[in-house]
């Protein structure tokens, strides 16, 4: 398959990429990744919960809805201080790439906001990419993250639009698609995918796919979450998804948005070595590393974990602001 900057993508047209053998969609996807990225280079991001719990949101998948009894208690917004720390402490790890997550439903004009907004000035400045996912945004919300020195906003899309309202129900697709247009409307990147194994079928994760490639720009960051298991949330018991699940997923993303950081998020920790080799040969080039992912209910393989893997799989860490890494579309 030529590897050729595409925005008019069809629903057919994935399905019979994602339906290929497995070997061979790897194989396509492995010699794309190889024309815009550097195969050896795995971006290391870590998250950083700054305010975590008593969300208001109903998300089925989150530990940190107030609706559910998790093992998540609300706690206030950490200090500048103690998330400076954290920060400092990963970057000495070989984080290159910060993100700040707060539990909130949108971001709205306060004096937390404004501390998280002193943050990101401070993480920036460390020589590091910080990353925010704080909900949704409107246009003043975004043009001071971006003043901040926001480099990327996360908000994923979870599903497809058909299945979302199985998931979610205090908030529509339409409020995500409008927060992507918000961020696009800056010099912010967009950081945007969705979670597998909650339920959803073949036709939902290609739907998924089919919104970010058919958008006017591409995300510059696609994460793949496979979903953890809360207790107290609806999807307490689902299933453990398989590796391969996980793999075609970042195939696909891969050929059908070559230029964009495909991130291996929540649930690698469920992930082999092996697995996660091929989930890098097949496109994956940034990991979270760290020992859980916002929440202690979201366990995630430490720093040493991915430092062995590096080691025997010959990778290396991807320094921060690399332009040969997420160019812009065509």
């Amino acid at each position: 398959m030529p590897a050729e900057i595409r925005h008019n993508w069809t629903i057919s047209e994935i399905k019979a990429i994602y339906q290929q053998p497995l070997l061979e969609l790897v194989f396509q996807a492995a010699t794309t990744h190889r024309r815009f990225h550097d195969p050896r280079k795995i971006q290391v991001c870590h998250l950083i919960s700054v305010k975590t719990g008593g969300c208001p949101e109903n998300c089925k998948y989150c530990s940190q809805s107030s609706r559910y009894q998790t093992p998540v208690d609300a706690q206030p917004l950490l200090t500048h201080e103690e998330v400076l720390n954290l920060a400092k402490e990963a970057i000495s790890k070989g984080a290159t790439r910060i993100c700040l997550g707060a539990a909130w439903r949108e971001v709205r004009p306060s004096k937390q906001f404004d501390t998280i907004l002193k943050m990101i000035q401070e993480i920036k400045d460390m020589g590091v990419e910080v990353c925010c996912t704080l909900g949704m945004l409107n246009e003043t919300a975004a043009k001071k993250l971006e003043a901040a020195g926001t480099y990327a906003y996360n908000h994923n899309l979870d599903t497809s639009a058909e299945f979302y309202k199985q998931i979610v129900t205090t908030r529509s697709y339409e409020d995500r698609l409008n927060t992507l247009a918000e961020v696009e409307k800056t010099t912010m990147q967009v950081c945007c995918g969705g979670i597998i194994g909650m339920g959803e079928t073949e036709d939902d994760r290609l739907g998924l796919l089919h919104t970010l490639a058919t958008r006017s720009k591409h995300p510059e960051s696609f994460p793949i979450n496979i979903l953890v298991p809360v207790k107290g949330t609806p999807f307490e018991n689902m299933p453990k998804q398989k590796a391969w699940d996980a793999i075609r997923m970042v195939a696909t993303a891969r050929l059908l948005m070559p230029q964009a950081m495909v991130r291996l998020s929540a649930g690698r920790l469920d992930l082999s070595m092996s697995d996660q080799a091929l989930c890098f040969l097949a496109g994956a080039n940034s990991i979270h590393s760290g020992e859980k992912l916002l929440t202690i209910a979201a366990p995630n393989p430490d720093f040493n974990i991915d430092d062995e893997m590096f080691a025997i799989l010959g990778l290396e860490k991807l320094p921060a602001y690399q332009k040969d890494r997420a160019k812009t579309n065509d």
